[in-house]
């Protein structure tokens, strides 16, 4: 979806939401040094996780996706990471998945699971658990053409073969005689300096905001003008940083804090068109995908799972891995009332972002379609991230 890896997993829209005055510094760094795990005593459970073993239905395709990669021999290579090596996040996987399925109700279950695995908390923001800022992202529906026309005049491209990546999927740069250069950014490639005529357009949308979208998530449902769908996944960026598109507007005055959502940003660019492209040009980093069967990936190359899949910094947390989410999610519009519900699930570490820098950010996948891109646009809820580990 829009990571590195695999996919660049998608960067919520609601994470361009400007930070408060007084709210935590979600993007602070941890010190030199820091552990992004903080191990709760034993037997320590965080609230509700009791109540995966009524969900084990819905939790055990997400948990065997990451089982499945882990056990991969590749996947060796991102081990240890704070302080988790390689057989332990198997074994965890593995045994969690045992309990799933042999314990007889979430009484059963969480006994043993307090006996036998050890809860860590995120560092979080402060790097002494303070906490975590929730955004969430999605794979939008968008409306496209396979050909340029007046009507669809934005494209979506291909991965440039001059772009080169590390075998992990860092981004090295553009491929020059003797080495590797910063590649072009945003606005180069928008103002046509560098992709035309290579054949790399994959689609055409009618919106430059909905190519902002795509880029935002890093995949997309693109319907065609006869109805057919065309789906893309994240296949790489151009290493560039990424600059919030709501962060400058709010900076500019055009926009106050509190109307920085999907909607805000749709109403503020059908209100100002001649403003649009400058203020997406601001953000030097650029995406680029491929046509996808099937739901879009995340960055340990398996599908990406609605409310079960979680986007955190890969430099951090261990890949793969069973995680713990206390926060909120705004209703769905279809509860026919504006709110938020409290949002304690279990979910699986399969993803990350080009926002989610740091212990204090993760991003939760919340599908596709149009009421999971309203949830995503309006989330940005503060909360906890744990982690979970067979005692050793």
């Amino acid at each position: 979806m829009r990571h590195s890896i695999a996919l660049l997993a998608l960067l919520s829209l609601s994470a361009c939401a400007a930070t408060k005055p007084d709210e935590p510094e979600w993007g602070r760094e941890l010190p030199r040094g820091a552990q992004a795990l903080l191990p709760m005593p034993l037997g320590t459970l965080p609230p509700g996780l009791t109540e995966a073993w009524h969900e084990r239905a819905m939790i055990l395709p997400a948990l065997d996706r990451s089982i499945g990669w882990t056990r991969l021999a590749s996947a060796r290579q991102f081990f240890p990471q704070a302080g988790i090596d390689h057989g332990r996040a198997l074994r965890s996987l593995e045994r969690f998945r045992e309990l799933l399925q042999e314990t007889t109700g979430p009484v059963e279950f969480g006994s043993a699971i307090g006996q036998e695995f050890r809860v860590f908390k995120s560092a979080g923001w402060d790097g002494q658990g303070g906490g975590v800022l929730f955004t969430a992202y999605c794979t939008p529906v968008l409306h496209g053409s396979l050909t340029a026309q007046a009507d669809y005049a934005f494209p979506l491209y291909g991965l440039p073969e001059d772009l080169a990546k590390t075998k992990e999927g860092a981004i090295l740069g553009q491929i020059i005689e003797g080495g590797y250069q910063p590649y072009p950014t945003r606005r180069e490639i928008e103002a046509g300096f560098h992709l035309t005529e290579k054949g790399l357009e994959l689609v055409w949308l009618n919106d430059p905001i909905d190519a902002y979208i795509a880029h935002v998530n890093g995949s997309a449902v693109v319907e065609l003008e006869d109805g057919s769908k065309y789906r893309l996944g994240y296949a790489g960026k151009n290493g560039r940083d990424y600059t919030s598109l709501g962060a400058e507007l709010v900076a500019d005055g055009l926009l106050h804090k509190d109307q920085v959502s999907l909607a805000g940003i749709r109403t503020w660019a059908s209100m100002n068109p001649d403003l649009v492209s400058e203020y997406l040009n601001r953000n030097d980093s650029y995406v680029f995908f491929t046509q996808i069967d099937g739901n879009p990936r995340g960055s340990l190359n398996v599908e990406v799972s609605p409310q079960r899949t979680l986007a955190t910094d890969k430099t951090l947390f261990p890949r793969g891995a069973l995680v713990y989410v206390d926060a909120t999610l705004p209703l769905p519009s279809t509860a026919g009332r504006r709110g938020h519900t409290p949002f304690r699930q279990l979910m699986l570490d399969q993803d990350t972002g080009g926002a989610i820098r740091t212990a204090g950010r993760a991003d939760i996948y919340l599908g596709v379609g149009p009421q999971a891109e309203q949830r995503a646009g309006a989330t940005r809820s503060e909360g906890q991230l744990y982690y979970l580990f067979l005692e050793e």
